[in-house]
């Protein structure tokens, strides 16, 4: 996701309040550009998306629906409320299924949130490495994925992280290049190869 909020036609962005703004602002405020973030009080745009970062999340999305069991939902671009001054969008969410409530919904609470997901872009590559992990691991994600384009055939590389409830920080627990295979936070098999790419 991208810089400041200013690229939207005929949107213009408002002062911010003292203090930064707040979850509720980011639902609130007229004409915001779809995907707006906020991070620590400042709202965040994102850019135009790369075509890797579209068909991977396509790809992950279906591979991680296709073994769900009933109990849990796989989302893309929802926000995620951390606390008042934090809700971020992962690319992909693994929430609880009692918490889609609605097909008007805009967001999940943070508790109901099992596994967050970043396809790293060029724009986003700080925010995905460092500010997001850190913000979804004190906030108790039990699990974290990170997506990378890798190589001259540009596949993506899964690093998969568990939550050390002690420390509240993120462990590696593997990297994933063609086949991507997990059993938590539940049974997890997707082919994330350049050819499953292809066929997309």
């Amino acid at each position: 996701m991208g810089g400041n909020v200013t690229t939207e036609p005929g949107f213009r962005q408002p002062v911010p309040p003292q203090g930064g703004y707040t979850v509720d602002d980011l639902f609130a405020v007229p004409g915001l550009p779809p995907h707006t973030e906020l991070i620590d009080g400042t709202l965040i745009s994102a850019s135009p998306q790369q075509y890797f970062h579209s068909i991977v999340i396509d790809l992950m999305v279906t591979g991680l629906r296709r073994t769900a069991p009933e109990r849990i939902k796989v989302r893309r671009e929802m926000t995620v409320v951390l606390d008042r001054r934090n809700g971020p969008e992962p690319d992909i969410s693994v929430v609880r299924a009692e918490a889609v409530t609605g097909r008007d919904q805009t967001r999940f609470a943070v508790a109901d949130v099992l596994l967050a997901v970043e396809v790293v872009s060029p724009d986003s590559e700080a925010r995905d490495h460092d500010t997001k992990p850190h913000k979804y691991a004190a906030a108790g994600i039990p699990y974290f994925w990170l997506v990378e384009m890798s190589g001259s055939d540009h596949h993506p590389v899964v690093r998969t992280y568990e939550l050390d409830p002690l420390t509240k920080a993120y462990s590696l627990t593997g990297t994933h290049r063609d086949r991507l295979k997990a059993d938590v936070p539940y049974d997890i098999d997707v082919d994330i190869s350049p050819e499953a790419l292809d066929a997309l």
